[in-house]
């Protein structure tokens, strides 16, 4: 344990982070997912995290739930889901479909159930077993091995906007949507913790649905890694920390080398599909196109650049 501060501590001076600050993030960092288990995939070239957006309402008051129109599910489900691969040509956005039919692994439920591998959509991993059998699924289907993970809600993510003073985007066109409260005109704004929520929650007047979204999605990431900065990373994740989970193994400092990879080349990549409204037993799903996808996958996990 000791020899871990250290460590830490001298990444953190490395990257400027004051120590104060260094122990306040790791001493309130909710490490919940597992991700060993064993079958996972051999670890490629670079590094990979999973980026996770929850629908949870934890934290939330009924005055801003309301706010942010978040509505009153209970429970929690995930809209997004987004690959972040870090390697020697820089940075690779890959967004995964919530509704991608894919295999989900056996697992054992949390009553102590056991439940055989079976077809499905993706975000159904997470609402069966959370991160850690969302992590397994994803690893399962693409072959690529997670080395960390985050997951933030809606509070946490409105917190970590704001303590910015707000995230520049340039919308490219006007956005009015009912569901999330996006209503925007085209152009450079800057967008306010409620906003940004409403703008990469909306989907319904994008063209490819939830492509369009996972697509707004990256955009926004870019935006606000480029505000944050590798040294200013925990500094803004402090008042969001109650609503930020990651894996058991994640250290600080390997969150600001995270932030830190924003500062070079960033490609944008889009799992090839073969189609939007496969019909399945669990409704209209999103269907790989099992060819070109592979590829995609090979070309990560042995760090090749990606270029669309």
């Amino acid at each position: 344990m000791k020899a871990r501060f250290i460590a830490g501590g001298v990444l953190a001076a490395a990257l400027l982070i004051p120590a104060a600050t260094y122990r306040h993030i790791d001493q309130g960092m909710q490490r919940e997912v597992d991700l060993t288990a064993a079958d996972r995939p051999s670890a490629g070239a670079g590094r990979n995290f999973l980026l996770v957006g929850s629908d949870s309402r934890e934290g939330l008051s009924k005055q801003e739930m309301k706010r942010l129109r978040t509505g009153s599910a209970e429970g929690k489900r995930t809209d997004t889901m987004m690959l972040v691969h870090q390697g020697q040509y820089g940075t690779t956005l890959l967004s995964l479909p919530r509704d991608s039919w894919v295999t989900v692994p056996a697992f054992t439920g949390a009553s102590g159930k056991h439940y055989p591998a079976t077809e499905n959509k993706l975000n159904a991993a997470y609402a069966w077993g959370g991160g850690s059998l969302l992590t397994r699924t994803i690893e399962h289907n693409t072959g690529l091995r997670i080395d960390h993970y985050a997951e933030i809600g809606f509070k946490g993510f409105a917190d970590v906007v704001d303590a910015l003073g707000g995230v520049e985007m340039d919308i490219k066109k006007p956005i009015k949507d009912r569901n999330s409260g996006a209503n925007f005109e085209a152009g450079t704004q800057r967008l306010t913790g409620a906003q940004a929520l409403a703008y990469v929650r909306q989907r319904y007047q994008e063209p490819t649905g939830d492509l369009g979204r996972n697509a707004n999605q990256q955009e926004f990431l870019k935006a606000i890694a480029k505000e944050v900065g590798p040294t200013n990373v925990l500094g803004v994740l402090g008042p969001a920390l109650e609503s930020v989970v990651f894996d058991k193994d994640l250290e600080p400092w390997e969150l600001a080398r995270f932030a830190a990879s924003f500062t070079g080349t960033i490609y944008r990549a889009t799992i090839p599909v073969a189609n939007m409204g496969y019909e399945t037993p669990a409704g209209s799903a999103v269907l790989w196109e099992s060819t070109g996808a592979a590829a995609l996958f090979d070309k990560i996990k042995h760090d090749r650049k990606v270029t669309g």
